[in-house]
């Protein structure tokens, strides 16, 4: 991935500044909502991913691709509540579900008939016979390493270094590590993602790199001799959420191979991916079947719903009792009737076509921003999701990602996309996640915000 300019970092510099006081100076009520905001809530938001300096900024209402804050500024929404909202804000045909739902009660704790239905639409997508429900992504993959823990009678984890995989004590583990403080690529630390995160719970958590296969069966077999074979491998099998790392050619296979071979339950982590990469996931997109795959985000259309599939063998643990699979709000009927809507109505067949589409667009008007302006960095992306990759080397994990990327012009290119009608999640890990309302004009827009900031990076 050759460069032929030399980026000036005083530049970014100075474009950073400028973007900056633009931004403040757009969203003075975001900072109004802040100060009454932070009076009860602690930084002023509901989620620590949610805080920003100065403000976060405060959103008022979405309509198909696109998202208003409350201070009025109107923009293409890439953000889509971090790959949520696939299906575009307020589609009438969920919107119609919930509301014909609404009426007819909104909560038993007890199965309704769309919870069945769901149920078997996944099970045909994912070719994974069994499945529950939770409410969130985190509930997922904790009921799934819970589960494959009673299925295999072991409590080692194992994970890769720089996943994140929810906010549940035993995946809080090796994410967001400091480039000295990695370790070995043969060894990678286990450290706590924050504070609160027990010592003991750390140490049953071992991460292992992206893209190598070898060096996981290596420490497999190393954590065997110690009499720690673990019990899981849960990992992002269609992309490692560092922007978009994709899996090399053989990588799944291989480590579908290895966990065969020795007994370990593999989880795909599909919350991020799932639904907006195909209609069966990394499953369908790489023809790699785990034994389990945890789903969230986009399965619900902007409801809170999550699911877990398995095999009749991992699930067994399940249906016998032995493990106790819980959550009062589970297969919730508003849930379920718009998980249903989205499934039969929303993410068909032409939907997964015109997604690729509109990645295969918008990718290809970026790499030729790239090669014009001679960037370091390239496009990439699967399905729904894509990013540029601000790096002068393929990033292949997360030792590679924290030597190469540039966070720098990370930070730019979202400020010059906030501040031009691009709504982005921030931060140099992140991704676009195009919707289904998304059109060859929200997808050109992006790619003109971009040639504009490339042009401003390196104008003589």
């Amino acid at each position: 991935m050759a460069t032929t300019t030399q980026l000036d970092r005083t530049r970014i510099a100075e474009l950073t500044a400028r973007e900056s006081e633009r931004l403040d100076a757009r969203t003075q009520r975001s900072k109004e909502t802040f100060e009454k905001a932070r009076v009860h809530l602690s930084g002023g938001v509901a989620s620590s991913y949610q805080l920003r300096d100065p403000w976060p900024i405060y959103m008022d209402r979405g309509d198909g691709p696109r998202v208003w804050d409350v201070d009025g500024n109107e923009m293409f929404d890439f953000h889509n509540g971090f790959g949520s909202m696939v299906q575009g804000h307020a589609h009438p045909a969920i919107g119609r579900a919930v509301h014909e739902r609404y009426g007819l009660g909104t909560h038993f704790a007890v199965p309704t008939e769309d919870a069945i239905v769901v149920g078997n639409d996944l099970a045909a997508r994912w070719d994974l016979p069994k499945w529950r429900y939770t409410n969130s992504g985190s509930e997922s993959t904790m009921d799934a390493i819970r589960i494959a823990r009673a299925h295999t009678g072991r409590d080692t984890v194992m994970k890769i270094f720089g996943s994140y995989h929810g906010h549940h004590d035993t995946v809080m583990v090796s994410i967001g590590v400091a480039y000295d403080e990695i370790g070995d690529h043969e060894n990678l630390a286990s450290l706590p993602y924050g504070a609160g995160i027990p010592q003991a719970v750390v140490d049953m958590t071992v991460a292992v790199p992206f893209n190598d296969a070898g060096a996981m069966e290596r420490r497999i077999e190393r954590l065997a001799a110690e009499d720690r074979l673990p019990a899981c491998v849960i990992m992002e099998a269609a992309m490692m959420n560092l922007g978009v790392v994709l899996p090399e050619p053989g990588y799944l296979e291989a480590v579908r191979d290895i966990t065969l071979r020795h007994g370990i339950v593999l989880i795909f982590d599909e919350v991020k991916t799932g639904l907006t990469i195909a209609s069966g996931g990394a499953v369908e997109r790489f023809g790699v079947t785990p034994d389990m795959v945890t789903l969230a985000k986009a399965l619900g259309g902007g409801f809170p719903v999550g699911a877990i599939g398995g095999t009749e063998e991992v699930m067994a643990c399940v249906q016998d009792g032995r493990v106790y699979q819980v959550g009062t709000y589970n297969g919730n009927p508003l849930c379920m009737a718009a998980a249903r809507a989205s499934l039969e109505e929303v993410l068909t067949p032409e939907a997964y076509a015109k997604l690729d589409r509109l990645n295969a667009r918008i990718l290809e008007g970026c790499e030729q921003v790239i090669e014009k302006h001679g960037l370091p960095g390239y496009a990439v992306g699967v399905g729904s999701k894509g990013c540029v990759t601000f790096s002068p080397a393929k990033i292949v994990d997360y030792e590679s990602f924290k030597a190469s990327q540039d966070a720098e012009l990370s930070e730019l290119a979202w400020l010059f996309n906030m501040n031009r009608g691009i709504f982005m999640t921030p931060g140099r890990e992140e991704e676009w996640t195009l919707s289904v309302t998304h059109t060859d004009e929200a997808v050109d827009r992006y790619v003109e915000v971009f040639e504009e900031m490339a042009w401003e990076l390196t104008r003589a």
